[in-house]
């Protein structure tokens, strides 16, 4: 390929290097040298990323992860198709002085710098799940791309361009990928107590919740960001309903509110509690996978804490499934079923203590897939076959049988979605999942309601909401408690 280095454009880049070469930056001959060798083979990004899968909750391992993936992209392209395409010699080190020069020279060619795109690719990659990430790690990267002309080993328009493409590709993975959506929107704001260091929270830690903690557990970070908050943790043998309905009553007497650190589930249970007593409920995020705690925009303890000793909170949403034969009834926050995924929850749960909850949640697909039939019901009167009844709290954007997102958590709605069965209903649905035409597949309706009303004449059917599995009873009442419960939220 005829070389793009002549002229003008040779000139300005020869000159700039120079003038890099020839001036003096003071603090910067004991760490830019180390700084550019960290950064060989992408090392230096794989331990930041480490370092923010640990620190940064669900918001830091997305972010690692997109960066990751971007700075794979761009690493691929430069220095394998860039430097193949360009053969451009590496600058002469006689104006580079001995102290900054690199003590093994790279045996590469030149264009472009393959670490400036890595750099770059990963920063923004981690730009896009999260702006404060972004913007702490930027100066890393300025300084890991101007490192290579400072040590000799790249001219300017080499680090340019190396940044491009970086940035080029990480474009390139959100558009293959989109980042997650935003939070849902808040309901409507209301007054919540402030509470000093925590004083007037009644928390319960359900200890068997989530992974197990890396340095501090949750119950000991709760205390260290609100030394006044009364904590119980919960263990195996302990009632969390007996825990959670004590911590309410002690709430209720001091004025202040009651707190939960747990999955989904355990949030659920308070969550109930919270809107019996009228008390204002704290999320902490301390479960696997912490859905609801993520659309209140927590992830990790401390989120929770500063909401709380700031007094924001809203009030959203309870969804209710209730027996209307003996009139007991239940509440979830995010999603009920009926069909193939209470079997999957099931098998899951009792395989992950063995394998963990990743491969335990693959093998129980896998399982369903073979192994369940569809399910008889009544849906508002009508006699239907059923792979999968889902109901979500309020409208969800994202399409699949059970989606995850949603962007308002008072709208009044239930999310309704059927998998129908029949002849090849299992087949056709996969099919339509895997070209990404689901909704238009004639087994899968979708519709927003205010109640629903479903009969189970089997047995051994079974129900789960929020993540726990129990029997479905006979007749079953879907509706809303519409701004029923103040949480606080970021």
């Amino acid at each position: 390929m005829t070389s793009p280095w002549k002229g003008p454009w040779k000139t300005w880049d020869q000159a700039l290097f120079s003038a890099v070469a020839n001036r003096h930056w003071p603090g910067a001959e004991p760490v830019l040298p180390r700084l550019s060798r960290s950064a060989n083979h992408g090392r230096l990004w794989f331990a930041v990323a480490a370092g923010m899968a640990v620190t940064g909750g669900r918001s830091g391992r997305r972010a690692a992860m997109r960066g990751l993936s971007s700075l794979a992209l761009a690493s691929l392209t430069a220095n394998t198709v860039g430097k193949g395409a360009f053969q451009r010699s590496r600058p002469l080190l006689d104006a580079v002085p001995v102290i900054r020069r690199l003590h093994r020279q790279p045996i590469t060619t030149s264009f472009p710098s393959g670490h400036s795109a890595s750099a770059a690719a990963f920063v923004a990659g981690a730009a896009m799940e999260s702006s404060a990430w972004g913007t702490a790690l930027t100066p890393v990267a300025a300084s890991v791309a101007f490192s290579r002309v400072y040590t000799g080993v790249h001219y300017p328009s080499d680090v340019v361009i190396g940044a491009a493409m970086g940035v080029g590709a990480a474009l390139t993975v959100r558009a293959l990928v989109p980042p997650t959506s935003p939070r849902p929107e808040p309901g409507p704001a209301t007054r919540a107590p402030s509470l000093p260091e925590g004083e007037g929270l009644h928390v319960v830690v359900n200890t068997a919740s989530g992974p197990p903690p890396l340095l501090m557990t949750s119950a000991e970070r709760i205390r260290a960001v609100l030394p006044r908050a009364a904590v119980t943790e919960r263990t195996e043998d302990d009632d969390l309903t007996e825990l959670l309905e004590k911590a309410a009553r002690s709430a209720l007497e001091a004025g202040g509110a009651l707190g939960v650190c747990g999955g989904d589930g355990t949030v659920c249970r308070a969550a109930e509690i919270a809107l019996r007593h009228g008390l204002p409920l704290a999320v902490f995020p301390g479960g696997t996978r912490n859905h609801f705690a993520f659309d209140l925009g927590f992830s990790s303890v401390e989120d929770t804490a500063v909401a709380l000793l700031a007094g924001r909170a809203s009030t959203v949403d309870v969804a209710r499934h209730t027996d209307t034969l003996t009139g007991e009834s239940g509440v979830f926050l995010n999603t009920f079923s009926i069909g193939s995924y209470p079997d999957l929850v099931r098998i899951r749960e009792r395989w992950s203590r063995r394998v963990g909850s990743w491969p335990a949640s693959v093998l129980a697909a896998v399982h369903v897939l073979r192994h369940c039939s569809p399910v008889d019901l009544e849906i508002n009167g009508k006699p239907r076959s059923v792979w999968l009844l889902f109901a979500g709290n309020c409208d969800y954007s994202s399409w699949g049988p059970a989606p995850v997102r949603r962007g308002d958590l008072s709208d009044g709605l239930l999310d309704v979605r059927i998998v129908d069965g029949g002849p090849f209903a299992r087949t056709r649905m996969m099919g339509a999942a895997l070209t990404g035409v689901l909704t238009g597949s004639p087994v899968y309706t979708v519709a927003s309601v205010k109640r629903l009303r479903v009969r189970v004449p089997g047995e051994g059917v079974h129900l789960a909401y929020d993540g726990e599995v129990a029997p479905a009873p006979g007749e079953l009442l879907l509706d809303k408690v519409p701004g029923g419960l103040v949480v606080y939220r970021s």
